[in-house]
């Protein structure tokens, strides 16, 4: 008797070698959406190769350069690259420290999902975008899972903005794909906070009696005036002769002379009447003489 497994052909698992290149050197595209995410382009084969596997869906790939023993992780976006290259975005290359021609290990994972995320920008100038976290969600669309350790790109505003994926959680490579996930930043490299230089007053004395109003009252204006036609002021010399009038103490300033327990209530007389109210004070409201409407 013959036993044979009519399954042993199959295989059970995608681990395969491959030559990579960028983006820019696939024929006849200019696929700046590739470039923009965390996707690769893969040959036909592997498409027919997965679809025999029993594998979890969505697909994702361990990428690894066995030469430099660097590793990162992807999706994959379209499978239209010629027999035995794929197409990695730039960033993703440089990650993985891969020249054109490089050979790369690609082999089928299945990531957790994210649920916690840290980012550190590369450049201070991610500062300036108005709401960092909506345009880092926006562009984490583009991306199918996330690898601690990574520098990813994102595009905004037609510039490059390079994060470093410092944490994730629950482990160092995780799925992003329809997840709810926090995300944090870190302080981006090179930023220096403003300090502010402060001035010893050390040497400085001032005297506070400087600083205060005279206790008998403000005077709002002690310069001289002048006429614009050039004439002399009427009454100039009438007015330098005048004694200088003292301006009484006036409400608003404060009593330096205060003591700290103390309160202290101010009453003020009311002023002398004048001959002029004086005879205000002498209307009366009602001077007529008043009528019975019955006749007596």
């Amino acid at each position: 008797m013959f036993s044979f497994n009519i399954f042993q052909d199959i295989p059970r698992s995608f681990n395969k070698s491959f030559t990579c290149y960028s983006i820019s050197m696939l024929s006849g595209n200019e696929r700046e959406d590739v470039e923009r995410g965390g996707k690769i382009i893969m040959p036909p084969s592997a498409l027919d190769h997965l679809t025999r596997l029993n594998i979890t869906y969505p697909m994702l790939f361990k990428l690894t350069n066995s030469a430099m023993n660097r590793v990162t992780h992807s999706g994959v976006l379209e499978f239209i690259a010629d027999e035995g290259k794929v197409f990695l975005p730039y960033w993703m290359m440089r990650n993985l420290l891969l020249d054109e021609g490089s050979q790369i290990q690609i082999e089928s994972v299945s990531l957790p999902v994210a649920t916690f995320s840290r980012f550190q920008p590369q450049s201070p100038e991610f500062l300036d975008i108005t709401n960092p976290k909506a345009v880092l969600e926006n562009s984490l669309r583009n991306f199918a899972c996330l690898t601690a350790g990574d520098v990813i790109a994102i595009t905004y505003n037609k510039k490059v903005y390079e994060l470093c994926v410092l944490e994730t959680k629950p482990g160092s490579a995780v799925s992003i794909i329809e997840c709810d996930m926090n995300v944090e930043f870190a302080t981006p490299v090179g930023y220096k906070e403003e300090v502010r230089k402060v001035e010893k007053d050390e040497d400085m004395v001032i005297d506070p009696a400087v600083l205060m109003p005279e206790p008998k009252g403000f005077v709002a204006f002690k310069c001289e005036g002048n006429r614009l036609d050039g004439k002399k002021k009427k009454n100039d010399s009438s007015a330098s002769d005048a004694p200088a009038v003292k301006i009484p103490y006036q409400r608003g300033i404060p009593d330096y002379d205060y003591q700290i327990g103390t309160i202290r209530f101010f009453r003020y007389a009311k002023p002398k009447a004048t001959e002029e109210s004086k005879e205000e004070d002498n209307f009366s409201a009602f001077s007529g003489q008043g009528f019975s409407l019955r006749a007596k």
